[in-house]
């Protein structure tokens, strides 16, 4: 079915996809945040391995922030 020169197929779509992004984006940050005060937290109390694996953790999840980041806006400039 058309509706308004766009299927209804392809706002369903667009529906989907942008819910599980923003869903992904944010658990992403979110997570990093929080190894980022874990971090802090444990360099605080003298634990630095602890504070090591926290620190692995937020960088890893702000690069694949950023790189999610990136790749939408991608996608958002190639449309």
């Amino acid at each position: 079915m058309t509706l308004f020169a766009v299927e209804v197929s392809q706002l369903a779509e667009v529906v989907w996809v942008s819910a599980l992004a923003g869903l992904g984006i944010t658990t992403t940050f979110s997570l990093a945040v929080f190894g980022t005060g874990r971090y802090l937290e444990a360099t605080r109390t003298g634990r630095r391995g602890m504070a090591l694996a926290y620190a692995t953790l937020a960088i890893a999840l702000l690069l694949v922030f950023a790189g999610g980041v990136i790749w939408g806006v991608q996608i958002m400039l190639s449309k």
